[in-house]
C-alpha cells in the first residue's frame, strides 16, 4: 500500500506492506482524509506535542472496515468509521496517560489503509459522503464541545472562517443561539450568512470589534476564541458580564504570551475555559446529532491522494472556506 510519512518538516510518499489487524483491531480502507491547522503545525515543528518520526500524518479520516481481529466486537466488515482524535480518551477528563494523537504519536489517515484498535473508532452518519465523513474528529468535535455547554437560546461569537468557526456556526444555530461572526474579507459575508450567521463584522474595518459586538448584543454569552493572543482582548470585550470564553488557540505567530488586559477583564465575571478537542464520547454525541439533523461539513476543495502537498498549500490560503479533503475515489 501507499502511505505518507512525516520526516521532520517534510512529507514523503512510500510503499509498504499491507497491514493486518491485531486481535482487537480493525483494518480500514481509507476513503478520505482531511487537513486541520494542527497538521501544519506538526509539520512546521510548532505543535506542543512532538510527532513520532515517520508517523503517518492527519488526525481526521474515514473509511470502510475490510477486516477485523478475532476479538473485535464493536465493528464488522463493511462498517463506515472514523477515528477519535485522542484515541485512548473515551470519556471523562483527559489524563496524562491518554495523550496519544492520531497523525502525531500514532499513525493517522494519510494512507491507503489504516489500522485502529476497535476502541479508537466511531461509526459515521449514513447521510455523509466519504469526503464529508472525513471532517469530524478534530475541528468538528472542538466546535461541538465549545458550544454545547452554553444555555440554549443565547448569543455566540465565533472568530473568522476557519474550520472550527464554521462548525461552531452550524452547531450554535442548531441549539437555537444567535450567532455573530468576525471576518477580514467582505467576500465571505454572504457565505457566513448563508451558513447561519445573524451578524458578520469585518474586523479589518472595525478594529474594536469587541465593542461592536457589545453594541449588537449587550455582550455575548459565549466566545469561541480561535485567534489566541492577537484577539483575546477583543473577545473579552465582546463577552457579557457572566460570559464564557472558550480558549481553543493559545498561541500565534509572533506572540509568545497570552496577555489578558486587566482593564478589559477586571470589570467582568466572565470565565475562560481551555479546550482541546474532546473524547470519543464527544465524537459519538456529535455524530448522532449530525445524523439526526442531517448536518454536513462545509467543504472547500477535494484533492487526490497523490496531491497531498497541494492540499496542504490550499489549506494555508486565506481565501479558503471550509475543509480541505484528500479523497481516494
Amino acid at each position: 500500500m501507499r502511505s505518507y510519512r512525516l520526516l521532520g518538516n517534510e512529507i514523503s510518499l512510500s510503499e509498504r506492506d499491507d497491514p493486518k489487524p491485531g486481535p482487537t483491531a480493525i483494518l480500514i480502507r481509507v476513503r478520505a482524509a482531511s487537513i486541520n491547522r494542527r497538521d501544519l503545525m506538526i509539520m512546521e515543528g510548532t505543535y506542543p506535542l512532538p510527532a513520532v518520526p515517520g508517523v503517518v500524518p492527519l488526525s481526521d479520516g474515514a473509511g470502510e472496515v475490510v477486516a477485523v481481529g478475532p476479538e473485535v466486537t464493536r465493528f464488522a466488515v463493511g462498517d463506515r468509521v472514523t477515528g477519535s482524535y485522542w484515541p485512548r480518551w473515551r470519556d471523562g477528563r483527559l489524563a496524562p496517560d491518554l495523550i496519544d494523537q492520531l497523525g502525531c504519536t500514532v499513525d493517522g489517515w494519510a494512507s491507503e489503509y489504516a489500522v485502529l484498535d476497535e476502541q479508537w473508532a466511531v461509526r459515521v452518519p449514513d447521510h455523509l459522503s466519504w469526503v464529508e465523513a472525513a471532517c469530524l474528529s478534530c475541528a468538528g468535535v472542538t466546535a461541538w464541545c465549545s458550544v454545547t455547554k452554553a444555555a440554549p437560546g443565547g448569543t455566540v461569537l465565533t472568530l473568522g472562517s476557519g474550520d472550527v468557526s464554521l462548525f461552531a456556526i452550524q452547531f450554535a444555530k442548531l441549539l437555537g443561539h444567535k450567532v455573530i461572526v468576525t471576518t477580514s474579507q467582505d467576500t465571505k459575508i454572504d457565505k457566513l450568512t448563508a451558513l447561519g450567521a445573524d451578524h458578520v463584522i469585518n474586523y479589518r474595518t472595525n478594529p474594536n470589534w469587541g465593542d461592536a459586538v457589545r453594541e449588537l448584543t449587550g455582550g455575548v454569552d459565549l466566545v469561541v476564541e480561535t485567534g489566541g493572543p492577537p484577539t483575546i482582548a477583543q473577545s473579552i470585550a465582546a463577552a457579557g458580564l457572566y460570559g464564557e470564553i472558550v480558549l481553543v488557540s493559545w498561541r500565534a505567530a509572533g506572540h509568545s504570551n497570552l496577555v489578558i488586559p486587566s482593564d478589559v477583564y477586571g470589570p467582568k465575571l466572565a470565565s475562560i475555559r481551555r479546550l482541546f478537542v474532546g473524547s470519543r464520547t464527544d465524537l459519538e454525541t456529535l455524530t448522532r446529532a449530525t445524523a439526526t439533523h442531517q448536518l454536513r461539513p462545509v467543504i472547500d476543495s477535494v484533492f487526490g491522494f497523490a496531491e497531498l502537498p497541494e492540499a496542504y498549500q490550499r489549506f494555508s490560503q486565506p481565501q479558503r472556506f471550509g475543509k480541505v479533503v484528500i479523497s481516494h475515489d
